[in-house]
């Protein structure tokens, strides 16, 4: 897994608006990216199927050691070049991975990736298949999860080579609404052409 930690660390900041308190890649084009989108996200993390799944991963994971972790991703790495997937299988078919590929099917192209993350920065359910298992070593879990219950993180925008659309990933922690402690994280990819045609069509 190749790591960005270092230079994502040394190249971030906050904005004070549109969107308070939230840490972006220095290098973002004009956020898009507010507080009602935030929300939106939020109400989706808030259904009962995600708090329960992050909830078991959690306990399920409570002893992994790093080398154990290590070598799920290096699992996860290998599968995807293999024609037998048992790990990548086991999380997409998950409950959690079917309710975010059918929330993602719903935003009709504002979202473009969703995956879930325990709090070892797993994942713990996904709308495809990402290029690793394990997050806890980028900016996508270091800047929310272990930031604290609130945290957001929206990571530097890039362009889509085959549609030219920028696209920006907005990562958060999950928190249990019993305690308020994090119990995970979400990185949602949005577009962000899309997000704009939208509100200019809200707008009219």
């Amino acid at each position: 897994m190749t790591s960005r930690i270092a230079a994502t660390l040394a190249a971030t900041f906050l904005f004070s608006a549109p969107l308070l308190g939230v840490a972006h890649a220095s290098d973002a084009a004009p956020a898009q990216i507010d507080d009602a989108l935030i929300e939106q996200i939020r109400d989706i993390t808030a259904h009962q199927t995600v708090l329960i799944s992050i909830k078991a991963q959690n306990e399920r994971h409570k002893t992994l050691t790093q080398a154990d972790i290590d070598a799920l991703d290096k699992q996860w790495v290998e599968q995807r070049k293999s024609d037998k997937q048992p790990l990548i299988a086991q999380v997409l078919g998950s409950p959690l991975s079917g309710y975010l590929i059918r929330e993602m099917a719903q935003s009709r192209g504002l979202f473009v990736e969703m995956f879930v993350m325990d709090n070892k920065g797993l994942n713990v359910g996904q709308s495809s298949i990402t290029g690793d298992y394990w997050q806890g070593d980028e900016a996508k879990y270091q800047k929310t999860f272990l930031v604290g219950p609130d945290a957001v993180f929206a990571d530097k925008v890039a362009v889509e080579k085959d549609t030219g659309h920028r696209l920006q990933q907005v990562n958060f922690t999950i928190k249990d609404p019993a305690d308020g402690k994090p119990v995970g994280a979400i990185t949602v990819e949005v577009d962000l052409d899309m997000l704009a045609m939208r509100r200019q069509q809200a707008a009219r």
